[in-house]
């Protein structure tokens, strides 16, 4: 029974890096950067979605579209000032300014704001134990992973069933071909960053519901877990990253429950090095030869 606990809760801490690991693997995507700044933009959704509870008085879904609305800008924000200029630019280039904006975000938020601790209320969701089948489970647990679902569905009709979604879909197969046929490439660039941003702001404030505790540099671990998370499922895919997340999750409630906590983040990594030495492409990728 102890291990079905620990896998709901490690399917709703998965369900937290598939959110972020989305925004990866969009990005990836469309124009094959790895976007280290994303698990900046998870931070700062935690923090806005602090500031609208604990000061404006906002219920957690209002709090939660706030959240996803200021980094969805963000994301836009961050694209055009920081990656556009570099379209045409060396790969290398790309990632060194990512990992640059990172930094800058992170110790720029220090400096305004103080590297001090704060704490979510805990009362923004019901947290109770729920007997279902004999199995003890946190009502908060059920709340994350069902709400990180909903989003989920969401994405997978925007991609599939609109108009932005076919342009993100014709853009990924071909850049060039796709502004042939009339669509705007650039736009479409910043509707994946400002979607991928959206869903990482959410995944901020479902972190700090769940942990409580959050601080400037918070982004930086599931940041890359969630990036790991990407690379599991097929980097670029987004089903992959749904189910990379979901699993990474599970693995480490899995991995704490048989009494290894200590090396709970280390599993992520572990699972880094062996999915690029056994299946570098990723659960649902392919083998793709590619020109270098």
């Amino acid at each position: 029974m102890e291990w079905i606990q620990q896998i709901i809760n490690g399917l709703s801490l998965g369900s937290i890096y598939a959110l972020i690991a989305l925004g990866y693997t969009m990005v990836y995507g469309i124009i094959k950067l790895i976007n280290f700044a994303h698990g900046d933009v998870f931070m700062i959704g935690a923090f806005v979605g602090f500031y609208s509870i604990t000061i404006f008085d906002l219920p957690f879904i209002p709090a939660l579209m706030v959240a996803m609305t200021v980094c969805a800008v963000f994301g836009v924000l961050i694209e055009r000032i920081a990656y556009k200029p570099l379209r045409n630019a060396t790969r290398i280039a790309a990632l060194i300014t990512a990992i640059g904006v990172s930094l800058l975000i992170e110790y720029g938020f220090i400096y305004f704001r103080g590297a001090q601790l704060d704490a979510y209320p805990q009362d923004v969701l019901p947290s109770e134990n729920i007997d279902i089948f004999g199995i003890s489970v946190n009502s908060m647990s059920i709340w994350i992973f069902v709400v990180s679902i909903i989003l989920m569905v969401i994405l997978q009709f925007i991609v599939h069933k609109t108009k932005i979604g076919k342009a993100m879909r014709a853009v990924s197969y071909d850049a060039d071909a796709a502004r042939l046929m009339g669509i705007n490439v650039d736009n479409t660039i910043s509707a994946t960053f400002a979607i991928g941003s959206a869903l990482a702001g959410a995944a901020g404030v479902i972190f700090g519901i769940y942990y409580i505790k959050i601080e400037p540099l918070m982004g930086l671990l599931p940041g890359l877990k969630a990036f790991v998370a990407a690379v599991l499922g097929g980097i670029g895919i987004i089903p992959g990253a749904m189910v990379g997340g979901l699993l990474l999750g599970v693995i480490e409630a899995l991995v704490s429950a048989a009494g290894y906590s200590l090396w709970r983040d280390g599993a992520a990594f572990v699972v880094l090095i062996l999915i690029l030495i056994f299946r570098p492409q990723g659960i649902f990728g392919k083998n793709k030869k590619e020109k270098v």
